[in-house]
Order: C-alpha cells, then structure tokens, then sequence
C-alpha cells in the first residue's frame, strides 16, 4: 500500500512511499480502510520537531474516517463493512486514567495514531482498543460530515466543556481556526449565552460570522481586545478558550477572563509559557489545559446526525491521496485562506 512516511534524518522529511498494508496484531484490533483524511497543525509539529514523543519513519496522520476491513476476534460493536469514524487516541477503557474519562492520559494508549505508532495517512491503518476508539457513522451522515469527530470536533467540544458553561455565559475564544470554530459551535450547543470571536486573520472572522458562530467578532489590528471585552461583558468574560496557541494569545486569555473566570486551553504551544502570578493575584482564576479527551464522539455524531452540527465548511481545500505532499506544503503556507484540507482516497 502506499503510505506518507515521517523520516527526521531525510530531506524531505516526508515521502509518499510502499509500505507493508498492516495486520491484526491483538485481538482487540481493527484493520481500516480509509476513505478521507485530514492534515492536522500537529502533524506539522512532529515534522518540525516540537513534539518529542513522536517515533521516527511512521506514518502521519490521526483524523480520518473509513471502512472496516477487519477485525480482532474481540472486537464485538463493529464488523467488516461498518464506515466508521476514528478517534485520535487509543483508549483501553479499563486503566486508572481511562475510568475517570482522561483517555489522552490512557495508560496502555493515548494520542498513539500517527505519533508513536502508524497513522492514517495511507490506504490502511491497524486500530487498536476498536471497540472503543471506533464511532459507526449513521446512514445519515456522509464520510465528509463526520470527518472531524475524532480530533477537532472533539478539541472544540473540550474546550467548551472544561469552561463548565452556564446559561448567562459570555464566553471569549481566542483562535478562529479550525479548533477555534468548532469550540464555538459547542459553546452555543451546550447553551452559552453570548459567544466573542477573537482573531487577527479577518478572513477567518468572516467565515465565522458568515457561519453565525459568534455574536461578536474581534480583530486586535482594529481593536484594543480588553477594551472591547470590558464593553461587552463589564468585568471580563465569564470563560475563556484559547485556541490560538502563541505567547500574545496566551497572555490575551487571563487578561480578557473576569475575576473568578475560567480560561480553558486546548491550543498546542511551541514554547513554554509563563504565569506571571503576582500580576494575577486577586483574580482567582482557574486554569484548565491538556491535550483532548476525545471521549464525546458518540455524542457529537448523533448532534450532527440530528443537523445540530455541520463542520463541512471547514473544507476549504481537497487534495487526492496521491499528492498528499503538496496538500502538506499546500497547508503550511496557506494559513490566511486554508482551514482544513481533506484528502481523498
């Protein structure tokens, strides 16, 4: 099968190669046919070195749907033909982290897909843990609909729900990105008030008022952003999620956040960042991160089944499988107009 293979000592650091079309190996695994995928910003940060747990010479890749080709004997909720959604971590459902819903800290899983073991940017992938990190997609729903269940749909649904919204909720969401949008979207689908977009790319800002995803719409190159927050909401937003994922935007998300405020962070950083505690003392601010506990994909695909959610507008660019490479080149250097590239298999 062909597959995109990850190599940190080549120049390029990605090539589009034969590879081995995987097999069972536990009995709790899934073989997939995919049938489209995306390009994930953290698919950048392993090739550009920034996430050091990433394995070399595997293949990319972690937001896909697909096609059952296969299956462990102890897989018992999915057979061969069953088009399925794929959540970007593996989960055993049985460790300490797993019972308590911190899949991302699973103890035998975990963000494995494309990272520390061969993701789905190829013809076929193995699944581990299928019974649980497997979501069937509902006659209803086409492979484009449910593509972004298992990452960023997932991210947005995090993030929303670590800010614990209430109904008089002002919530204020750094990052009109992918991530950024669908965390809007589950802002107002748990019922947020009053939704603030932040960016300082105009265009995302009009693709989420054109979307209706926001009922306010902020770009810091025509705003001071504390100012207009404080016009809005008096003494800040209520919650917080920064999903942008800089030194700026850091700062932004608990300057913007009331005292007592929640500032929920799902962004990837390149770099530490810094609390500057005395500046903060007396704001009484509770800080929420981590990487996604992706442990809502059921939820969310009966949401979009019942036409509450659609994320198909992320597409704004389609690549064939075969020239993956410059879809990669194509998303890195088209930030300003690019949110999601799908590629088709």
């Amino acid at each position: 099968m062909k597959a995109l293979i990850y190599d940190k000592n080549s120049n390029p650091k990605i090539t589009l190669k034969e590879k081995q079309t995987p097999e069972i190996l536990c009995d709790d695994d899934a073989i997939i046919k995919v049938t489209l995928s995306s390009i994930c910003t953290s698919d950048l940060h392993i090739i550009e070195g920034f996430v050091p747990k990433a394995k070399n010479n595997i293949v990319l890749g972690h937001e896909f749907v697909g096609i059952i080709e296969k299956t462990g004997k102890n897989v018992k909720n999915y057979k061969k033909g069953d088009r399925v959604s794929v959540n970007c971590e593996t989960f055993c459902n049985k460790c300490f982290f797993c019972k308590k819903g911190y899949i991302n800290n699973c103890i035998n899983g975990g963000w494995n897909l494309g990272c520390t073991i061969n993701g789905c940017q190829a013809e076929y992938i193995r699944v581990p843990y299928a019974n649980n990190t497997l979501t069937k997609i509902a006659d209803n729903i086409t492979d484009k609909n449910a593509l972004f269940v298992g990452d960023i749909l997932s991210s947005g649904y995090f993030g929303a729900k670590m800010c614990e919204i209430e109904s008089t909720d002002t919530i204020a969401v750094i990052g009109s990105g992918p991530v950024g949008m669908c965390a809007m979207i589950c802002a107002k689908i748990l019922d947020a008030k009053t939704i603030i977009a932040i960016d300082i790319n105009q265009n995302r800002l009009n693709i989420a008022k054109k979307e209706k995803l926001a009922n306010y719409f902020l770009n810091p190159y025509d705003c001071n952003i504390e100012n207009e927050i404080k016009k809005i909401t008096t003494f800040g937003a209520d919650k917080v999620i920064e999903a942008a994922g800089t030194k700026d935007t850091f700062e932004l998300s608990w300057k913007i956040a009331r005292p007592n405020g929640i500032v929920g962070i799902v962004a990837m950083y390149e770099e530490n960042q810094t609390l500057p505690l005395p500046q903060m003392y007396g704001k009484n601010l509770t800080f929420k991160t981590g990487g996604v506990d992706a442990i809502y994909c059921k939820e969310l695909m009966d949401l979009i089944s019942k036409g509450k959610i659609n994320t198909d507008f992320l597409i704004t660019h389609e690549f064939e499988f075969k020239n993956i490479i410059k879809a990669y080149e194509f998303f890195k250097s088209n930030k300003n107009d690019c949110l999601k590239v799908m590629i088709k298999y």
